[in-house]
C-alpha cells in the first residue's frame, strides 16, 4: 500500500514538473523542446540539478513504484 502511494506521489512529481517546465503534457510538444531544456537547473541550497534529469528520476521511480518493482516492493 505504502509502495504505491510513494509511486504515484513520484508520477505526478514527473507531471507537474513536465508541465512546469513546458507548459505542456503533449508528447510532440515536451519531445521537441527537449534540446531547449538542456541546460535549465533547479538550484537547491548549494547543489544543482539538471532538471530533465529529475523529470527522469521522478518517472523512473513513479514506474517503479506502480510496478512494484525489486527495492519498492512489499
Amino acid at each position: 500500500m505504502l509502495v504505491n502511494r510513494v509511486g504515484d506521489f513520484s508520477l505526478l512529481l514527473a507531471l507537474f514538473s513536465i508541465y512546469f517546465v513546458f507548459n505542456s503534457l503533449d508528447y510532440d510538444i515536451v519531445f521537441s523542446l527537449v534540446p531547449l531544456a538542456i541546460d535549465y537547473k533547479i538550484i537547491l541550497g548549494s547543489f544543482q540539478f539538471p532538471v530533465i534529469d529529475l523529470i527522469c528520476i521522478f518517472l523512473f521511480l513513479g514506474a517503479m513504484g506502480k510496478s512494484a518493482q525489486f527495492g519498492l516492493h512489499s
